[in-house]
C-alpha cells in the first residue's frame, strides 16, 4: 500500500515548492513509484516538476454531466473511469493527475465515488502517493484521500501565515480524518530570528516544526525563467532542507 503524503497551506506559502521537491527526493533517493496527485484549484504542481497535463479531473467530470458525450453502449461509471486512466499524466519518474479548479453546479456525487474508489485502486500501483492540496482541504474532508501517513502544513514567517496553518490544524481535527503525523515546515525564512518571534504563534497551532526553508534565490530565478523546480542543484540551499526534513522523519 502507499505511503500518503498531503501538504497544505495557504496560497504564496511555498507549498507547491516544497512538494515539488519532496518528489524529487523521493526519485534521486531511489524510495519507489510516485503518483503525483495536484488538489489545488490554482494547479501549478506539474509546471514545478516539468510535466504537461492535457485535462484535469474537474473537466472530465463536467463533461460526464452530458449524457450526449457517453459513447453509446458504454455505462456511465465505464465512462468515467476509462477517462480517469487516460488523464493520467507519465514522465519517467512519477506519474500526475490533477484535480482543477471547482466543479459547476449541479451534483457530482456519482463521479465523485467513482473518483475515490479509483485513487483507491491506483494508488496501490505506486510506492508514494503525494498530494498538494489547497488550504481548504476540499479533497480530503470528501475522503478522495484517506488515511494520510504524513501530512505537512506549510506556512510563511508571519504571524497571519501561522495562524493560517493553525486553522488547517483545526480542520484536519473536524472533519476527522485519519492523519497519522501532521508537521509544520516554515518557507523563506531570512535568519533564525524569524523563527524564533514566531515561536509563541507556533506553539498556539499544535504542530510540531519540523523543519525551516530559507529563502533560496535560485528558487526565485527558476520561478522568474519558468524552469521545473525538480531541476533545481542539490546545492539549492531549499533542496538541502527539504532533504533534511525528509531524512529526519524516514518517509
Amino acid at each position: 500500500m502507499a505511503k500518503q503524503i498531503a501538504v497544505a497551506g495557504k496560497g504564496g506559502s511555498g507549498k507547491t515548492t516544497f512538494a515539488a521537491l519532496l518528489i524529487r527526493y523521493l526519485v534521486k533517493n531511489n524510495k519507489g513509484s510516485i503518483l503525483a496527485v495536484d488538489a489545488d484549484a490554482n494547479a501549478n504542481l506539474n509546471e514545478a516538476l516539468g510535466m504537461e497535463v492535457t485535462q484535469t479531473i474537474s473537466e472530465l467530470i463536467s463533461s460526464t454531466k452530458d449524457p450526449r458525450a457517453i459513447p453509446v453502449g458504454m455505462t456511465q461509471e465505464t465512462y468515467i473511469e476509462f477517462k480517469l486512466q487516460a488523464s493520467l499524466a507519465e514522465s519517467d519518474y512519477v506519474d500526475m493527475l490533477v484535480m482543477g479548479g471547482p466543479e459547476g453546479p449541479g451534483c457530482y456525487c456519482f463521479p465523485n465515488n467513482l473518483l475515490r474508489g479509483y485513487m483507491e485502486k491506483l494508488g496501490k500501483n505506486y510506492g508514494y502517493v503525494v498530494m498538494d492540496n489547497e488550504a481548504g482541504l476540499e479533497h480530503i474532508s470528501r475522503r478522495v484521500t484517506q488515511d494520510i501517513d504524513y501530512m505537512f502544513v506549510v506556512s510563511d514567517t508571519s504571524a497571519r501565515g501561522i495562524r493560517s496553518a493553525g486553522r488547517v490544524r483545526q480542520l484536519v481535527d473536524s472533519i476527522k480524518s485519519d492523519v497519522k503525523n501532521i508537521y509544520l515546515v516554515l518557507t523563506k525564512t531570512q535568519n533564525d530570528e524569524d523563527v524564533a518571534a514566531l515561536k509563541s504563534e507556533i506553539d498556539k497551532t499544535g504542530l510540531t516544526l519540523i523543519g525551516v526553508i530559507p529563502y533560496d534565490p535560485l528558487v526565485a530565478k527558476f520561478d522568474l525563467l519558468s524552469q521545473p523546480l525538480y531541476d533545481l542543484p542539490e546545492q539549492s540551499a531549499a533542496v538541502q532542507a527539504v532533504n533534511a526534513i525528509c531524512k529526519e522523519i524516514q518517509i
